[in-house]
This record gives structure tokens, sequence and C-alpha cells, in this order.
């Protein structure tokens, strides 16, 4: 039996190796391999109460329709908000190699709606047919039952980390931009012990309710850790409620099967791109976090975007980034879900949204917006090579509406590049990592808001500054200007 969660990925990924070469191409291999990772976890969550959903079923499949047995076989399940009624599951349907793509089919239709609305994302009928026409269903469903991905084995955290370590390797595989990428948990809990340093006492108590939104939420990754840290190092009776939306198809259906999984409401993570089909259009949250794609062009969406752009109480009315970069667009995205009486953003960015454009460029127009309302808190520097898909220098922005008395008018600048640990063994370009001390180490930096090596604090005025052209006379002409000698300041 495989054990730890680094060799579970290891051995998933040897097997996609060694049954799909040939029959798939090598970008394909995620599009089979991960609902069989997705419906294995499933299974050994429902495992238990497994027989007992079976005998509700045979007992009221013949008097209630599905909308009123869907209650009763849930509570069969042990009160989940899901389960399946087949008699299959991926063990049972090993031990049964006659009928297999029947009986599968079978296993597949047993689970409930919610379930198979998540099956659908990843076209699962069509993956299945493909491996039944190449014998190789048989042979993949048998590896995957070696590996235990019960709740009891495999914590939700570390479930996050198998789904990210196989979704690196075969983004990889399929040559997907660096922007593709996930961010690393020690990174999200000092995200989280950023946005909330000042502001624990609010949170004490019993009975509080807080929202949490990514707007780019991947596999959930974000959502997860930030309510994991919250009850872990701050109040474990406060209610969190997660809330995400992802454009990617397979990243949603995992997300929002690890959201059934732990008992969250799944209906609250949507697909979509969330400019063009804003899901959760007059929402606001307390809190939100995101790690956006670096570098990833918007032209697809710009005829849209530029509309919205041009009303003054659209989310882009600030300004517009360059097409090939939409990273501040998921900020004003952001700034617009922000509650009247004070919320909070952490986001990553690389540097280009704080270096690209001159003044009076669409990036410009935007930091100048966001500076002059006194919603930028502080900036923080990261160390380069944290991330999986890629080694460039990333920041933290925190952003929000409602910054504490001391920090009006002002900005903290944090230089983080030298707090880490080297990582024992290198996962793809990430090479570092924030131990717990460095975590606590950069929040007291934040906290303190004192001037010190590595941590700046400025005006907002600043950052105000107006880009001037300086001309010089033609020789022959002095009337007008030489372009070859023109000059900014």
């Amino acid at each position: 039996m495989v054990n730890n969660f680094q060799e579970k990925a290891n051995f998933i990924w040897q097997v996609a190796d060694d049954l799909l070469r040939g029959a798939f191409k090598a970008h394909e291999y995620g599009d089979v391999i991960l609902p069989f990772v997705v419906l294995r976890r499933l299974d050994m969550v429902l495992e238990q109460n497994k027989d007992v959903v079976i005998r509700q079923y045979e007992q009221f499949k013949d008097s209630l329709d599905e909308e009123r047995l869907t209650p009763v076989l849930k509570q069969a399940a042990g009160k989940l908000d899901f389960y399946n009624r087949s008699f299959y599951d991926l063990r049972r349907l090993a031990q049964d190699a006659s009928n297999l793509e029947l009986n599968f089919n079978n296993y597949i239709n047993g689970f409930s709606k919610n379930v198979r609305e998540i099956i659908d994302n990843f076209q699962v009928e069509k993956i299945v047919s493909k491996l039944f026409k190449n014998d190789l269903l048989y042979k993949l469903i048998e590896k995957f039952t070696e590996v235990d991905l019960s709740p009891n084995n495999v914590s939700n955290h570390e479930m996050g980390y198998i789904f990210e370590d196989l979704l690196r390797r075969f983004s990889e595989m399929s040559n997907e931009t660096a922007g593709e990428h996930y961010t690393p948990r020690e990174i999200i809990r000092l995200m989280v012990s950023l946005l909330l340093a000042e502001h624990k006492d609010e949170l004490q108590g019993k009975g509080k309710i807080r929202s949490v939104y990514d707007p780019a939420c991947g596999t959930d990754g974000m959502l997860i850790t930030a309510k994991e840290y919250v009850h872990s190092n701050i109040n474990p009776d406060l209610e969190v409620t997660m809330f995400g939306q992802e454009l990617n198809e397979q990243t949603f259906a995992i997300a929002k099967s690890e959201m059934l999984i732990i008992g969250e409401n799944p209906e609250n993570i949507r697909q979509g791109d969330s400019f063009t089909r804003d899901k959760f259009k007059g929402h606001h949250f307390s809190f939100m976090l995101s790690n956006p794609p670096f570098g990833v062009s918007w032209a697809k969406e710009e005829d849209f975007i530029r509309n919205e752009s041009g009303n003054p109480n659209g989310r882009f009315f600030a300004g517009l980034p360059r097409t090939s970069d939409g990273a501040l667009l998921f900020l004003q995205h952001m700034i617009s879900k922000m509650e009247a009486n004070g919320s909070r953003i952490a986001i990553i960015f690389n540097g280009s949204p704080l270096f690209t454009g001159d003044a009076g460029s669409g990036e410009s127009d935007i930091r100048k917006w966001i500076i002059e309302n006194d919603w930028l808190e502080a900036i923080i520097a990261m160390p380069t090579e944290m991330f999986y898909n890629t080694g460039i220098a990333t920041y933290i922005w925190i952003v929000t509406n409602r910054k504490p008395d001391h920090r009006n008018g002002k900005v903290q600048l944090i230089n983080a590049v030298d707090f880490y640990a080297p990582m024992r063994k290198n996962l793809g370009n990430k090479r570092k990592y924030f131990a717990d001390d460095h975590i606590q180490q950069i929040t007291k930096i934040y906290s303190d808001f004192i001037e010190s090596e590595v941590s700046k604090i400025f005006d907002n005025e600043d950052f105000g500054y107006t880009k001037v052209t300086v001309e010089r006379p033609l020789k022959d002409n002095p009337k007008k200007p030489d372009s070859s000698l023109r000059a900014y300041e």
C-alpha cells in the first residue's frame, strides 16, 4: 500500500506513464488520470456507509422519486452531501472484469446528481470508452485500488498537494504557460496571516461569520487553507464560508468535488470566466485571496471588458492594462466586491503590475486609483523560486478599504526575499519555501509597522509622478524639435 502523499502522487504519475503511453498522447494523461483520482477519493469517503446506502435505495426506490430519495440516501451516507447507490465502486469493479464497461456506467450513474455534474466536466464517458477500446480500463481501475485515499489516511490538506503535484506535472507535459501555476500552502498561510494580523480581536467569540472569495480558485487550495489557518490559529468557532470561481473545467471539477468531500457547500464553487461571466455579481466578501495567472492575455474578452470599462459603475472604469497581461483586472474585480464596512484582499503578482506602464498608461491609472483611494496597505517582495512552475520574482499586495488609523495615507514595502529555507528536494521550479518561523517573522515586521532594513514606509504621495517630455530644437530650425534628442523625465 502506498503511504505518504508524495509517494501517492509518484505512484499515480507512474501509473499514467506505464499504462497510457501509446494509447494516449502525453498532453491527454491528465484528462484520463485526474477524474480517477477524484473517483477513488469519493469512493473512500463513502466506503464506510456504502452498503447502508444500497439497502436504503432498494427499500425506497419504487416509492420515492429522485428528489425525495436524495435526502434519505444522503442521511444513509453518514449525513454527507453526496452518495452512490450503485453496488459498484472501483474496488468492486476490479473484482469483476466481465461486463466492465456496463458496470462502470452503472457505477457512475449511481452517484448523486451533484457528483454526476462534476464528472460531466471531466468528460468521463469519452475517456472510459477509449480506455475500454484499448484494453486499459480494467488495468487502470485495478491500479487505483492500490492507492488509499481515505480521509483517515490522507487529509484534505494532503489531498490538495496530491492534486497540485499531479496538475503541475501534467501541465508541464502539455507545455502550458508558466502562468498556469499553483500556490504552495505556506504562501497561502502567509497571505492569511498578513490579512488578519491586526484584526484578530474582532474575529473572536462565537456566532460570527466571515466569507472568503477567490476569483481564480483553481482546485480550492487558497480557500481551504485560509479556513484551516483561521480555525487553527485564530478562532475555531468562527464560521468561514468559502466562495470561488474557476475557468478551467477540469480544475473546477476537482475544486467542487473537494468541497463536497469536506462537507462545504459545493454550489459556492462556480465555473466560468470571472471577467465576462461573473457568477457572484452583486456579492461582497469579507476576505479575498487570489493568485491569478501571470502574463495571461485577455484579448478574447477584450470587447466585453472594454465595454464595461466605459461604465462609471463598472469594474474596470479606472483603467485597462495592456491585453497581454490581465493581472490588474483581477484586482479591480476583487475591489468591486469589497464590503462597505470593510474588506481585505491579498493577491499575488509578478513584477509587471508594479512596474509596467508609464504615467498616463492603463496600468499607471489603475495604480493611481488604488493609491489615491488609500486602499494599498502593503507590498511584500517574496524570494524567487517559490512556485512549482516558475522561478520569477513575486509579490503579495495587501489591499483594503479598512486600514487601521496608523496606516492611513501610508504604504509599507517589505523586502522578504531572504526569508526562506531551501527545499530538500526540488518540486519543479520550487527550490525554496517559507517555514513557520519565516511566516511569523514577516508577519511581525508587517505588524510592527516601523522602518528597518527590510521595511520601508511611504506616504501615498511619494508614489505620484508625472512624465514630462523634454524636447531640444533642430540646429537648422530652432523652432522645430529634434526627435532624435527627445528625452523624458
